[in-house]
């Protein structure tokens, strides 16, 4: 099973690798096939030097950040504060749905004789 397992993620992999050379070869021809350069049609992966001789990537238009771990850790901080919140909703929202099914199961039992 963990030997399947591999060989799928592997194939997915492999696939989704592809679909990006694909869509990068396509976006290339069109390109070529316009004959100049159209802001438009953002290449799939483009890569280019900052100002810092840093190298700066960007996939479908969208810049890749890389991240510190100070500011990774930050953000997910402030993530784990968002699950508090969501976390004391659903408790909140559990607390009335009981008492709302006690309220009804008591009404029942008073109608009922």
């Amino acid at each position: 099973m963990v030997k399947f397992t591999i060989q799928f993620f592997a194939a997915v992999a492999l696939l989704f690798f592809g679909v990006l050379l694909g869509m990068q070869q396509a976006s290339e021809g069109l390109q070529k096939m316009k004959g100049y350069n159209d802001p438009s049609l953002p290449t799939v992966f483009h890569f280019s030097e900052g100002g810092q001789g840093e190298l700066e990537a960007s996939i479908m238009g969208n810049k890749v950040k890389v991240e510190t771990f100070d500011e990774k850790k930050e953000k997910l901080n402030h993530i784990k504060t968002l699950n508090v919140f969501s976390e004391l909703g659903k408790r909140l929202a559990d607390a009335v749905h009981s008492s709302i099914e006690q309220f009804l199961s008591l009404v029942n039992q008073l109608l009922g004789k």
